[in-house]
């Protein structure tokens, strides 16, 4: 672990400096991909190693959103694994409420405290179980209901909680919508009373008219449950809506963090201010957007320096040279030896 030495960027990433849901410091996570020993040994090819997170360092207030966004590959949906203990990081820590996650993750009381939605709703449902038994299961794994009675009960609310029937709970999900479908998927979240979810790209799949049926359920569940969520898009227009800050990502390093209305009001790394630029204008219908050049950083081969360098208009030899440290400027956090 890399101690933290911060005082405004500390303030900044904690939100007000209290003791947050959700903290990461210094977090890595590496993929090996290798060749067998063998086939290395014969070819004489070295290992690969793709260092999917590097050194990210943020945190979550409680009953609140940061959203999290970046190009496909940038190391938002490890971020998000690593967030609930789908992965493990190979550096760093990471903390719920004040606690170990591993101490966490051991505990069946405080695990059933943070849950995830994950990205297709109909990958991640048993479709050989019906909806009320998927709902019911965390209920049962935490003996959160006394008999059968009180869990078909809560079943019930929960169904109806996400605006959905009591008499739905006989169906499968092939029988039900992709929007319904993320609905059940939501309920099953819930099913355990977490207070943190983190939320991998729930709307990705979903056509424009049932997002908008989705986030507006997140947004008064959140409201009514005080729930805080890790949002993980690279939808930018979602993101304005749902999140109270916004973290971006590139090349499994956090390379800006502010207020949502800041970010999208004055973004100071060229990065973010590139996908800002590719969202369409509704006061000018038919502008041409401005797309990002280049390609996304190589994982296995990054280069020297600033990751981003090689694809930004504002580069010089230092940024080629030097890999800037998140900083604290006017309205964030950014990673930018240009940005003021």
């Amino acid at each position: 672990m890399v101690e933290r030495a911060f005082s405004v960027e500390d303030t900044l990433l904690r939100g007000a400096g209290a003791t947050p849901m959700l903290e990461l410091q210094s977090v890595e996570k590496r993929f090996d991909l290798s060749a067998p020993l063998l086939r290395r040994l014969v070819s004489g090819e070295g290992r690969r190693v793709l260092r999917a997170v590097d050194g990210v360092s943020l945190a979550i207030p409680r009953g609140t959103t940061l959203a999290l966004v970046g190009e496909s590959g940038s190391g938002k949906s490890t971020l998000a694994r690593l967030a609930v203990g789908l992965h493990r990081a190979e550096a760093g820590r990471v903390l719920f409420d004040g606690l170990a996650l591993d101490e966490v993750l051991r505990n069946p009381a405080q695990r059933r405290r943070l849950q995830m939605i994950f990205q297709d709703p109909y990958a991640s449902l048993n479709p050989r179980w019906r909806a009320g038994a998927i709902i019911a299961e965390p209920l049962r794994l935490y003996r959160l209901c006394a008999n059968r009675a009180a869990l078909r009960e809560r079943v019930a609310e929960l169904l109806a909680a996400v605006g959905l029937a009591a008499e739905d709970a006989e169906k499968y999900p092939h029988e039900f919508s992709g929007g319904q479908r993320q609905r059940i998927s939501i309920a099953r979240a819930l099913a355990s009373n977490p207070d943190f979810l983190v939320c991998d790209e729930p709307t990705s799949a979903l056509d424009v008219s049932v997002q908008a049926q989705i986030i507006n359920l997140m947004g008064r569940l959140q409201r009514e449950l005080g729930l805080t969520y890790l949002f993980i898009s690279h939808n930018l227009a979602v993101v304005r809506q749902v999140s109270d800050r916004v973290g971006v990502v590139y090349g499994g390093r956090l390379v800006e963090l502010a207020e949502a209305e800041e970010l999208f009001a004055t973004p100071r790394h060229p990065y973010t201010a590139a996908l800002l630029a590719a969202l369409p204008d509704p006061h000018r219908p038919g502008a041409e957007r401005q797309i990002v050049g280049g390609e996304m950083v190589n994982p296995l081969a990054p280069p020297e320096g600033c990751g981003f360098h090689p694809r930004c208009p504002l580069a010089t030899p230092v940024c080629r040279r030097e890999r800037p440290a998140l900083r604290a400027v006017r309205g964030g956090l950014v990673a930018c030896h240009a940005a003021a």
